[in-house]
């Protein structure tokens, strides 16, 4: 069976790219469309997590292909743009995504982010709220407490054994890669300043979304309890639901079809 949300997909290939990968070179660097699917009403943008990758969501363009587009965001700093310099704040991350994003404003989009890409989804639509008047359809939060609630973190500040404890922690890293000397060189520095964005962000107040917002937890994971994740409804004047799984921070890989068939549920469900 396909396995769903695993990094040891994103972190295997050294040469940064996918096997069964088919964006076309011309493709937006920070975009990746691995399954084309032009009869879609709307398309899933997918949020990696803090170290992640667009291959991350590959199996969810697959299950969801021909019914959803998906499209999933390739951060600066790993696979195929390892040679950049990675972002290290929300906000300049939140910039360049929504400039990258802007051409696919013309039709309906739903935001899906994981841990830091929740919150990266969140000021993505923030700023279509602000500069377009408009939303995404639904925005769909995983393994993050809302913006408005603060933790003190500094996991950004550890050394390099102190961040791959971190990540053998949170089991989003397969164990064997992370013995790797050689990938983790290469993977750590875009880890860390994806770390440095997620716990140096700050919310500032502003407008609410006005799109529904579905909120996704583990019942085990350390980084977000029910109440933080219950604020999220505090960031919209539409609906506000909160599912939550069995698991840790990486609950989705044990939960595989329920949170394709939550997210397809709710797009097509939608009068659009």
């Amino acid at each position: 069976m396909t396995v769903f949300f695993r990094t040891a997909v994103e972190l295997t290939q050294k040469n940064g790219r996918h096997p069964a990968m088919t964006t076309p070179v011309d493709e937006s660097l920070w975009i990746r469309r691995f399954h084309p699917a032009p009869e879609s009403r709307i398309t899933l943008v997918c949020f990696p997590h803090a170290g992640g990758s667009a291959s991350f969501f590959y199996p969810v363009s697959d299950a969801m292909q021909p019914t959803l587009q998906v499209v999933a965001l390739q951060y600066p700093g790993r696979q195929d743009r390892r040679h950049e310099r990675s972002l290290s704040s929300i906000a300049e991350l939140a910039d360049a995504t929504f400039a990258a994003l802007r051409p696919l404003m013309d039709r309906p989009l739903a935001f899906f982010g994981h841990s830091m890409g929740a919150t990266l989804a969140f000021e993505v639509a923030v700023r279509m709220r602000q500069q377009l008047d408009t939303d995404p359809v639904t925005l769909f939060t995983s393994g993050r407490r809302a913006p408005s609630r603060y933790r003190h973190e500094t996991v950004h500040q550890k050394s390099d054994d102190g961040l791959v404890r971190e990540l053998k922690a949170l089991s989003g890293t397969d164990s064997r890669l992370l013995g790797d000397q050689e990938l983790l060189r290469a993977i750590l520095p875009a880890i860390r300043s994806d770390y440095t964005a997620a716990e140096t962000y700050r919310y500032t107040t502003g407008p609410k979304l006005e799109c529904p917002i579905v909120a996704l937890i583990g019942d085990q994971d350390p980084k977000v309890d029910v109440d933080e994740a219950n604020a999220w409804a505090d960031h919209t004047t539409d609906t506000f639901e909160l599912r939550i799984f069995s698991g840790g921070h990486f609950y989705l890989a044990s939960n595989q079809a329920a949170v394709i068939n939550l997210i397809s549920d709710q797009l097509l469900s939608l009068s659009i």
